[in-house]
């Protein structure tokens, strides 16, 4: 008997189902009903609800409410600090089946080494992770990058059965201005899906980078910025990560009419959010905590995401749609008891079937030693330029703030929060370093430092002590990459991420508690920011305190170069 015929005939009740799970309700998200009915499994596939069911194996879920499993519609698994595999048993508990990933980060750094490995391991993953081909690689000129990612290094990936289609467009500027680079992309992708990334863009320039076939954005900032995009015919991704928070900004547009207009994403979020909030469960059930519509948040959740990135088969508890469901106790909580991914039960046992894939990427780290001398600034008269963090946020300002000299130097200023932050190109490209002054980090001593800096992924250090901020950066290359904190000369506390210095070799348990360790050693040090390392992770970006398109398809704007 074929496959087929198995469905259709445990469908029809003439033959036992695999799996029944009986006694609860599903949600059907296009009546927005709670109904009562027993949910067969064939294999991968849901084939039979609103009716009485019995299975080869049948499981009671009496008072529990089964909904589709959740798709988180826009990632970078490497902000999770864990390979995909165990990104894979951290998230896909919570009830996430899907993960639409963008591996710009891992690209940035190895190219398309770093792209073989991502499908490698989606391939291996329980849950559903597809592969959209990064964009944007480099991502500036205005830093040393670790690859580059032409069209014609693209094209070989483009049929690969996990590949969606082309990531978050980020160069808005040079699409809106036809450049050609990013024209080359965005025609090879014309016949698939087209990520966009647009922060603060409107009008008639929105109306250009749309008209290039892009679809989605994630960099909604306000409900007015996300409603503009939606009437024109943009798909809006909400985000709630651990440093962007855009969730209470855009609980709004969570109403049964936008439902379908917009879906749910993490972008960056680390396992020790993860392990105390939860993941795409805690946006559900902080949206509608915030007064949104049920029905509306979990359409966002799932089907609205699968119909947004052409997921036909997966989005709601119906026959013939993939067995990916979350059974949760109320959908208000949104706590997963139970979850199928393709039909099968998630359980520990369920991950040891997956095969390895081997790591890349272990000698990324290449920065030549520094010393406390080359973070020196020299003595200026007047204002300085300073990077002004903005918690919960990734973009930062351009402030002028007259920061102290002592000697020939110009020094930090503690009581008004102004430290050093230096980058240090790790690709072993031209061992270029570059020193200017950040505020909001609150450290009063000592020094933090990564690998992870977006998008480049160089070394950014920050901090009150340039001998300090020496030995920190100096112990990323012996570690091959992770975060440092130093103070008074010792390190304090340290994670190696050695995969392309952004994810660890260790299971997301361990990362998670020495990342709690780590987030205590930088509040030693005076941190205020909930999270120091994400925030540093992000500093490296340009900074843009206008938005300005000019001819030339640039930021037209005083930028802020950290590194040339």
């Amino acid at each position: 008997m074929s496959r087929l015929e198995r469905m259709i005939d445990q469908g029809t009740g003439r033959e036992k189902a695999d799996i029944v799970l009986k006694g609860g309700r599903f949600f059907d998200l296009v009546t927005g009903e709670l109904v009562a009915s027993d949910i067969a499994i064939c294999e991968d596939r849901i084939v039979g609800t609103c009716g009485s069911y019995s299975g080869a194996i049948e499981i009671d879920i009496s008072g529990r409410i089964v909904v589709p499993g959740f798709i988180d519609t826009h990632l970078h698994i490497e902000s999770s600090l864990v390979t995909p595999h165990e990104f894979d048993r951290c998230v896909l508990p919570y009830g996430v089946t899907t993960a639409i990933c963008d591996p710009h980060e891992i690209a940035n750094v190895l190219g398309t080494e770093g792209l073989q490995f991502f499908l490698d391991s989606a391939e291996q993953t329980i849950m559903d992770v597809r592969v959209q081909l990064s964009s944007c690689v480099p991502a500036t000129h205005l830093e040393t990058s670790g690859a580059d990612l032409p069209i014609e290094r693209l094209l070989p990936f483009r049929k690969h059965p996990k590949v969606i289609g082309l990531a978050e467009m980020m160069n808005y500027p040079g699409v809106v201005h036809k450049d050609p680079v990013a024209l080359a992309k965005l025609e090879a992708f014309q016949d698939g899906h087209i990520d966009g990334h647009a922060p603060l863009l409107s009008g008639l320039d929105l109306n250009g980078y749309l008209a290039a076939g892009i679809r989605t954005d994630h960099e909604c900032t306000t409900a007015a910025e996300a409603l503009e995009k939606i009437r024109k015919g943009m798909h809006i991704l909400i985000r709630e990560g651990s440093v962007s928070k855009d969730l209470h900004a855009l609980a709004p547009l969570f109403t049964e009419r936008l439902s379908p207009h917009i879906a749910l994403c993490t972008d960056d979020r680390n396992p020790l959010d993860i392990a105390e909030q939860g993941h795409l469960d805690y946006l559900i059930r902080t949206a509608i905590a915030l007064g949104a519509e049920p029905l509306a948040v979990y359409r966002a959740a799932s089907i609205s995401a699968a119909r947004a990135f052409g997921l036909r088969d997966r989005g709601l508890v119906a026959p013939g749609w993939r067995a990916d469901l979350a059974v949760i106790d109320t959908l208000e909580n949104c706590k997963a008891e139970i979850v199928f991914s393709a039909g099968r039960r998630v359980t520990p046992e369920l991950f040891a079937t997956r095969a390895s894939v081997e790591p890349v990427g272990l000698d990324s780290v290449r920065a030549r030693a520094v010393t406390a001398a080359e973070f020196s600034v020299p003595a200026r008269d007047g204002d300085s330029s300073v990077l002004g963090v903005i918690p919960g946020k990734i973009i930062t300002q351009h402030r002028r703030i007259r920061l102290p000299n002592k000697g020939n130097e110009t020094s930090v200023d503690l009581v008004n929060d102004v430290l050093k932050v230096t980058v240090i190109e790790r690709h072993g490209k031209n061992g270029n370093i570059a020193t200017a002054f950040v505020q909001g980090f609150g450290l009063k001593k000592g020094a933090i430092a990564s690998t992870v800096g977006h998008d480049s992924h160089n070394i950014c250090v920050v901090g009150a002590d340039d001998a300090d901020m020496a030995i920190a950066a100096n112990r990323l290359s012996e570690i091959h990459g992770g975060f440092v904190v130093v103070e008074n000369g010792a390190i304090t506390g340290e994670i190696a991420l050695p995969v392309a210095g952004l994810m660890s070799l260790e299971s997301y348990e361990q990362v998670r508690d020495t990342l709690h360790h780590l987030r205590q050693a930088a509040y030693a040090l005076g941190s205020t920011l909930q999270e120091p390392f994400l925030q540093l992770a992000f500093l490296p970006l340009p900074v843009i305190p206008h938005l300005k398109i000019s001819d030339k398809g640039l930021v037209d704007v005083d930028l802020f170069e950290l590194m040339t």
